[in-house]
């Protein structure tokens, strides 16, 4: 597909899901760059590795999912797609309020996968984009609105 080498970090505390998901990002092209247990591993990797995705389940010892991808996101480290078996309202709304590009329920099956991941990345991708141009365009305007000061000052003058 699109996914072309995506550098992903995988984290979930059971080693099942971890092998299985690493096996079919590897089909799809991708590179999984780094593997965490935990949210706290996840975002320690997050950190050293500035991977292009993180998934990561929602209940993890030590520091859940939806914690550590809030904390990801407000970083700015990667986006994060969330696992989980549970699909439950709160579940949902505490991962839109964290931030998350995409969220998937287990058993994860690779046709699932695959656009999930290439969404996710391109989503932030573009996102990022948008803010950069903003900032450009907030610096233009302050720059334009000092210009018409110092030329309405000249005329007082």
């Amino acid at each position: 597909m699109h996914e072309g080498k995506y550098r992903i970090v995988v984290a979930d505390d059971e080693a099942i899901t971890r092998m299985d998901l690493k096996e079919m990002l590897v089909e799809l092209g991708c590179q999984v760059v780094g593997e965490a247990r935990n949210g706290i591993e996840a975002l320690d990797l997050a950190k050293k590795l500035k991977p292009d995705l993180v998934i990561m389940d929602v209940r993890m010892p030590r520091m859940d999912g939806i914690k550590a991808a809030k904390m990801i996101g407000g970083m700015k480290l990667a986006p994060v797609l969330l696992l989980t078996a549970y699909s439950d309202a709160d579940i949902i709304r505490r991962s839109v309020e964290a931030g998350v590009m995409g969220y998937l329920t287990k058993p994860v099956m690779k046709q699932d996968l695959s656009p999930a991941v290439h969404v996710a990345v391109q989503q932030y991708r573009e996102i990022k984009k948008i803010k950069r141009y903003k900032v450009l365009l907030q610096e233009k305007l302050q720059l334009e609105k000092q210009q018409r000061l110092m030329q309405a000052g000249k005329a007082v003058h």
